[in-house]
């Protein structure tokens, strides 16, 4: 999770990506058991369960898993879970948009700021950081498996306002509104997408050295370790870390 194209990638590089598998297991499971309470229990007929059930997929998460989770949405009772955005910041002026799934949000709200100023941050008002991001759509397409013209074009028509070729990927970007639309009108064409997802982006990144970069690693893992978080974006370049 958080911020998928770069974190994700620097927590398996360090070998964490089997101690991580149960926590990220929890958090997709919490989101298809969400998604499939709050709408139709027919991916097909539900875009976010069916984005959901795809990450889940993407991270290897078993066929039984998902099929628990979406029949834990007729259990959960009472238990309602919302999607709560907080912002903060963590040491070297880093900006934070922590995004949760919470059913108890004063423990959520408790739990973020005891991190954040055990790492020398604080936990900020609403809209203190959002203007340091874009709120976007983000879909990742395998750039082997079809053309750089090809899937130009097909970003162009389903309404995408961007697509770059990336190293092992393409990377289209839309309009969080047209996310869901343009990442339909991709699927009828494409056999696969690598990734997709509503992301946070900074708008421009800090650069750090290794020892700040270190410190960010540790706030990064410490605030994926509570359940009620779904994902952390940073305006730090990762690279260092």
């Amino acid at each position: 999770m958080a911020g998928h194209s770069h974190w994700a990638g620097i927590k398996h590089k360090k070998g964490r990506a089997d101690k991580e598998r149960s926590k990220i297991f929890s958090k997709l499971s919490r989101e298809i058991t969400v998604a499939a309470k709050l709408g139709d229990k027919n991916p097909d007929m539900n875009p976010r369960l069916r984005t959901a059930i795809q990450a889940a997929k993407q991270a290897n998460m078993p066929k039984d898993n998902i099929a628990r989770a979406i029949s834990k949405s007729e259990l959960t009772g009472d238990k309602n879970y919302e999607n709560l955005r907080y912002e903060g910041f963590g040491p070297f002026n880093a900006a934070l948009i922590i995004e949760t799934l919470t059913d108890n949000k004063n423990r959520s709200a408790s739990s973020l700021r005891t991190i954040l100023n055990k790492n020398n941050g604080r936990l900020g008002e609403t809209g203190s950081t959002k203007h340091l991001f874009t709120n976007c759509g983000v879909i990742h397409v395998n750039n082997k498996k079809v053309k750089e013209d090809k899937i130009f074009e097909l970003a162009i028509n389903s309404g995408a306002k961007d697509c770059t070729n990336l190293e092992n990927y393409y990377e289209i970007i839309s309009e969080k509104e047209d996310f869901y639309k343009v990442k339909s009108e991709l699927e009828k064409k494409l056999n696969k997408l690598e990734y997709s997802g509503i992301e946070w982006r900074p708008l421009s990144r800090i650069s750090l050295d290794k020892e700040q970069s270190k410190k960010i690693y540790e706030l990064l893992l410490a605030l994926e370790e509570l359940d009620d978080v779904q994902d952390v974006y940073i305006n730090i370049n990762l690279k260092n870390i």
